[in-house]
């Protein structure tokens, strides 16, 4: 099953254009967001593969909308909920 990420072949999508002179970080909060998945990553709450396939069970209308560092963020939040890190709630400050 091809899931929203899988753009390969779909008409629709502009080309990728590699922006030579673009900061590795756009704002503070994405450095932030890099560092949280390496340090979550290193500490075995995660791996790499499952990290990945958070992003890529994001619903298909936020996958598009959101910027790289939101899909990782969303990615965190999915892991963090589902290994029982933190509830849903904690998550969202309700």
């Amino acid at each position: 099953m091809s899931r929203i990420n899988d753009v390969g072949g779909m008409v629709g999508f502009p080309a990728i254009v590699e922006e030579t002179d673009e900061p590795g970080f756009h704002a503070d909060w994405e450095a932030h967001v890099f560092a949280m998945n390496s340090a979550l990553i290193r500490r075995g709450v995660y791996n790499l593969d499952e990290f990945r396939d958070a992003v890529e069970r994001m619903p298909p209308a936020a996958y598009l909308e959101a910027s790289y560092y939101e899909k990782w963020f969303a990615a965190i939040t999915t892991l963090l909920a589902e290994k029982g890190v933190a509830t849903p709630e904690e998550l969202t400050g309700g």
